[in-house]
């Protein structure tokens, strides 16, 4: 796997010393202290009193100056980023990333400050939007704003949260990724005893052999108790920020905030959770298929990801690009040669190797319009259909950026950012199914796109309650370890129902658990499951015409709420059916997998 590459960010600064990069943060501190004195001058002399011609003109200019500052700092987080995900060890990375955050902890602040004054407005802010043109365009988010501000705290208590949150959930996060990245396991494969990091380590869940795939399982849960305690002390330190901001700022509960952010409310969240709950015996029936395929009466976890079928299929990185273009080019020509760009431009990190975060991500760098992917490639259709998923968050920035919207427009909602990837997954994934006659390559396909599909819906629901439980145990003390392991457990038993063993370490490295400003990042991803499996139906009924809607979908999930925009397509998301007739299409493929 020689070819596999690594990412390229030259053209966005020649390096982390360069002194275009310094010109670069230099102009964000510029920015920043401009907008602060913008606030101090201007903003917090006027009120709901103020003649809305006026409010009109402020409004315009704070959201011009919040876009440029937007867009210029999220490209230097992104740059930063670029290299402390792939190497834990880059101190002058780490340092650069300490030192940004301070500086943007201000634009918090202010951020927080233009809703709060926008909160205040409320009884005139309808006629001061329609007075400006920059307000109107961004009708939606300051309306949201206002809405959202009944959930701040105090300006002083809100900056000193913010402040505080460096030293405090910011670090917890940093130690629980710097942990998790360095963390190495020698481990005997092919006869040679390898040092492999843990997101190889842990892919070797997929592996052909059931003796690889069992000592992967219990060397990595090794690995984990030897960090357990460091692990546990971020988890309790996040969550315990969390719950107590939560409940200065007027919180139901940890959920409430994570609602508001995914642009549903509770009886969308009941109707999809209530669907899946349903769906669970559907999957076990999957499991259990499987586990006869194995020759086995109950799955252990270290098989839930064994491959089946004729797996001797692996693919060059050359192979999975060819393969992804040339299937994207079947949706849209559009889309493949923004694939073909990323490829081309070096757009992506796939190689595997120590200090590099584990799992796959998507970052947008918008001041050059264009996106980064980081991956694990491994050759495996697991990791191909990754791969186009992480394209398509890619392909949902470009949609964005070419359609001239600004960082404001552009905030899209948990529950939606997964849209674009999960429909590139599914067109690859279907590609790959309609292409083989051979019943042992159809059970190895059905059994990757099951696999997907029983992760996101199974196992999703098992770290909501995982989640739901750890927050609301943390109200009253901290966990322990051991508290972790089975909470997180008995979720597993609830939902993936009878299996021979289960994976207590699941909370230890999946970072969402860790990011305090975004808790419940699991049910946003059965959302997006799905949400763009009802999709993909109407594509196939509509074929080519379907392709601009959809485009102009993705482009403006920054500006209206999950319904509103799922009802441009005829969908209901409050409605328990939508969700059960999307499970339908999953359980068509398990049927055909127990033919099998």
């Amino acid at each position: 796997m020689t070819d596999i590459p690594r990412w390229d960010l030259s053209n966005v600064y020649p390096s982390l010393e360069s002194p275009e990069f310094q010109a670069a943060i230099a102009s964000v501190t510029r920015q920043i202290e401009e907008l602060e004195q913008f606030f101090s001058d201007k903003l917090k002399k006027a009120n709901a009193a103020t003649p809305p011609a006026e409010l009109g003109a402020l409004l315009g200019q704070s959201i011009d100056r919040f876009n440029a500052l937007q867009e210029l700092g999220y490209t230097i987080y992104s740059y930063i980023q670029s290299f402390v995900t792939t190497d834990s060890r880059d101190t002058l990375a780490m340092k650069k990333m300490s030192e940004f955050q301070q500086t943007m902890v201000r634009v918090q602040m202010l951020g927080t400050q233009f809703q709060a004054w926008v909160g205040k407005l409320s009884p005139v802010l309808d006629s001061a939007i329609e007075s400006n043109p920059t307000a109107q365009v961004h009708a939606f988010n300051l309306k949201e704003f206002a809405e959202q501000a009944k959930y701040l705290m105090s300006e002083a208590e809100e900056n000193l949260a913010a402040e505080l949150s460096l030293s405090g959930s910011s670090a917890w996060s940093k130690l629980q990724g710097t942990v998790t990245s360095q963390l190495t396991v020698e481990f005997e494969l092919d006869g040679q005893t390898q040092k492999l990091p843990m997101p190889a380590l842990i892919n070797l869940r997929s592996h052909p052999n059931a003796d690889v795939r069992r000592r992967a399982y219990q060397a990595e849960n090794k690995a984990w108790d030897s960090v357990r305690e460091t692990l546990a002390a971020c988890m309790n330190g996040v969550k315990g920020t969390v719950n107590t901001l939560n409940k200065r700022r007027g919180r139901e509960d940890a959920l409430h905030s994570a609602i508001d952010a995914a642009r549903i409310d509770r009886p969308t969240l009941e109707a999809m959770l209530d669907a899946m709950k349903d769906s669970f015996p559907m999957f076990q029936r999957y499991f259990k298929a499987k586990a006869r395929h194995l020759g086995q009466e109950k799955l252990a976890w270290w098989d839930l990801f064994a491959p089946l079928g004729k797996t001797d299929t692996k693919y060059s990185w050359d192979q999975a690009r060819a393969f992804i273009l040339e299937n994207f080019a079947k949706f849209s020509p559009e889309l493949a040669d923004f694939a073909r760009q990323a490829f081309d431009n070096r757009w992506i990190d796939a190689e595997q190797r120590e200090g590099k975060r584990g799992g796959a991500f998507c970052m947008g760098v918008p001041a050059v319009k264009e996106s980064r992917i980081l991956s694990n490639f491994d050759g495996s259709l697991d990791q191909v259909s990754t791969l186009a998923h992480e394209l398509g968050h890619g392909f949902h920035n470009y949609c964005a950026f070419q359609a001239g919207k600004t960082m404001m427009q552009q905030d899209t909602p948990m529950t939606l950012a997964e849209t674009a990837s999960i429909m590139c997954e599914t067109i690859v994934m279907q590609a790959v199914l309609q292409q083989v006659s051979d019943p042992q390559e159809e059970l190895a396909i059905l059994e990757t796109m099951l696999n997907g599909d029983s992760q996101v819906i199974v196992d999703i629901y098992s770290r909501y309650l995982f989640e739901k439980e750890v927050f609301e145990r943390r109200e009253k003390s901290e966990l322990s370890p051991d508290d972790l392991c089975e909470i997180m457990e008995r979720a597993q038993k609830q939902t993936y129902g009878d299996l021979e063993t289960y994976q207590p370490y699941m909370w230890t490295w999946k970072p969402h658990y860790y990011y305090a400003g975004l808790s419940f990042y699991n049910f946003p991803y059965a959302f997006g499951l799905l949400f763009a499996t009802g999709l993909y139906a109407i594509y196939q009924q509509r074929g080519e015409a379907f392709v601009s809607d959809y485009k102009h979908l993705l482009a403006s999930t920054g500006e209206a709420t999950a319904a509103d925009l799922a009802d441009r397509f005829g969908i209901d998301i409050r409605s328990r059916k939508f969700w059960e007739d999307s499970l339908k299409i999953i359980e068509k493929k398990i049927e055909r997998y127990e033919q099998l």
